[in-house]
C-alpha cells in the first residue's frame, strides 16, 4: 500500500470542503503539525516543525487557517465520514469506538485545561 499517496488523496478529498484553494495549504500544514511528534500542538510549535525556515509567516498562516478562515466544520466532518464509513468492514463483526474523553495539554493556560481523566493517557492529568 502506498501510504503517502493515500494520505495525499485523503487530504485532497478533505480540501474539497474548504472552498477557496488558498485554504488547502493551511489544512495540509495543520494536519502535518498534528501528526508531528511535538509536545505542544499549538500553531507556533507546529509552524516551527512544518517550516523551520519561515516560522513567523507559517505561524501566521496556520493561525489564520484555524482562527479566521471561513470554512465549514460541518462540511469537513461530512467529507471525513464520506471517506471513512465506506472503508469500515464489519463483515466479521466488530465495533467502532471513538474515545473523545480529552487530549493531553502541557501547561495550565489553555482554555478548558484541568486535571481530569484523559482517554489518550488512560489516567488523570492536565488535559482538555
Amino acid at each position: 500500500m502506498d501510504e503517502l499517496g493515500e494520505l495525499q488523496r485523503y487530504m485532497a478529498h478533505l480540501s474539497e470542503a474548504l472552498g477557496h484553494a488558498d485554504r488547502h495549504a493551511g489544512l495540509r500544514g495543520y494536519c502535518a503539525g498534528l501528526m508531528s511528534p511535538l509536545a505542544r500542538k499549538s500553531v507556533e510549535p507546529m509552524a516551527a516543525a512544518v517550516d523551520p525556515q519561515h516560522v513567523r509567516s507559517r505561524h501566521q498562516s496556520l493561525h489564520h487557517f484555524v482562527a479566521d478562515s471561513d470554512w465549514s466544520d460541518e462540511a469537513l466532518r461530512l467529507r471525513v465520514a464520506q471517506w471513512v464509513v465506506p472503508r469500515m468492514d464489519f463483515s466479521d463483526g466488530g465495533w467502532w469506538i471513538i474515545d473523545d474523553t480529552g487530549f493531553p495539554k502541557a501547561g495550565r493556560h489553555s482554555v478548558g485545561v484541568a486535571r481530569q481523566y484523559c482517554g489518550m493517557l488512560g489516567k488523570q492529568d492536565n488535559c482538555r
